[in-house]
């Protein structure tokens, strides 16, 4: 058998190449699916299976080559991974986080306030007595810098955070909140 460097090197790499891509792409499409972005969800997923038809063509083409098998399977198992990493990259849409706290809740509003993050606030009970319950609306993106605001007013509260598919009432916000906190419109 004659070793080829091309069937056995070149061809199974490229295959693996654009799985990555593939599958990466794939990924980011259902991520833009479930949040709403009805533009950009198509022309992904019409780039996705060009580049899987040609992969997958390319397989059923050398059907006596294990290592492209290999390299398909090795595509996939990489774009998976790739895709998670750009999608908590790209860090779309928004998400609610319910913070509940027994403590008096005020320093913290005022400070989400100030910081240009949306806050509604009402009263409770929990187990315990009485309890803060806030709701806040916030980019995905810096989901962590609002998380970082509740632990340092407090550090003992109890927070959620649920994804969201849609906001409204963009119109609504402050400048400084929707250039700062929001990013304007999708």
């Amino acid at each position: 058998m004659d070793f080829s460097w091309f069937d056995f090197v070149v061809l199974p790499i490229l295959i693996m190449l654009a799985r990555i891509v593939d599958v990466s792409l794939d990924t980011i499409r259902v991520i833009m699916v479930t949040k709403g972005y009805r533009t950009a969800a198509p022309i992904i997923g019409f780039f996705q299976s060009l580049i899987w038809l040609i992969a997958i063509t390319r397989v059923m083409e050398h059907l006596g080559n294990p290592v492209a098998y290999i390299g398909y399977a090795m595509g996939f198992g990489l774009g998976t991974y790739v895709g998670m990493v750009l999608e908590g990259k790209l860090a779309l849409g928004y998400e609610l986080l319910r913070v509940i706290t027994k403590a008096d809740a005020s320093d913290l509003i005022d400070m989400m306030r100030n910081e240009g993050y949306r806050v509604t606030s009402v009263e409770g009970k929990g187990q315990e007595g009485e309890v803060g319950i806030l709701f806040i609306v916030v980019k995905r993106s810096l989901i962590e810098d609002a998380i970082n605001i509740v632990k340092k007013f407090n550090p003992n509260a109890f927070y959620t955070i649920e994804d969201m598919r849609f906001v409204s009432n963009y119109q609504r916000l402050s400048a400084k909140t929707k250039n700062h906190r929001f990013g304007g419109n999708r």
